[in-house]
């Protein structure tokens, strides 16, 4: 397809997309004249991951880049693909794993949960992070408060793996996975909410 039907099929402008050729982060069409370049079904999936990963998720050209360069890398790898476009796991596992303050409780919760949870793991870090705060508050939160709270992460965590099944091709996949769980937050946050105004009702309503 031409650039221009690229466009249309993606939703993304012409302009934008010769943004995202010049700055490597779509690869280049078939040339077909000294201008004129063909593209195909791999561009278009690629170029839906991108917009998913800048405007959705809200990655800058460059860190976007980086994670689209370590999907190359690791693409035969669906676990680490979505590790990757999720944010669930760094680009760069360079630098040594957080070992700081709360470390023990967050093990100690993977532990009791069987998860395998990659040392690197960002989550590990709010987890501790998050624990710190409430105890600095006078609220007697352990690992153990969250752990019914894991449980119905775990079964959240079923039902979004599942709406993967639909298609085998890895980036399809991931530009899926990045809109079901950036998108959906919000409202799993509202339903949460709205689940507890009607335990309220429920409980202390007239």
């Amino acid at each position: 397809m031409r650039i221009s039907e690229l466009s249309r099929r993606s939703g993304v402008p012409s302009a934008t997309i010769k943004y995202y050729l010049r700055e490597g982060l779509l690869p280049p069409g078939r040339a077909t004249a000294a201008t004129q370049a063909e593209y195909d079904e791999a561009h278009l999936r690629r170029l839906r991951l991108i917009r998913a990963l800048i405007a959705v998720r809200g990655l800058t050209v460059n860190a976007t880049r980086e994670v689209l360069s370590a999907v190359s890398e690791h693409e035969a790898d669906m676990h680490q693909v979505l590790g990757l476009v999720l944010g669930a796991r760094p680009v760069d596992t360079d630098e040594e794993p957080d070992h700081g303050p709360g470390t023990s409780e967050v093990n100690a919760l993977v532990a009791q949960m069987g998860w395998q949870i990659s040392e690197y793991a960002p989550a590990r870090r709010v987890i501790a992070e998050t624990l710190e705060s409430l105890r600095s508050l006078d609220a007697d939160c352990t690992w153990r408060t969250l752990l019914p709270y894991a449980e119905l992460a775990q079964q959240t965590a079923v039902l979004d793996l599942d709406q993967l099944k639909d298609t085998d091709d890895s980036v399809a996949r991931a530009e899926r996975a990045v809109l079901l769980t950036v998108l959906l937050e919000p409202a799993l946050l509202a339903l949460r909410r709205m689940a507890q105004e009607h335990e309220s009702a429920m409980r202390h309503g007239g």
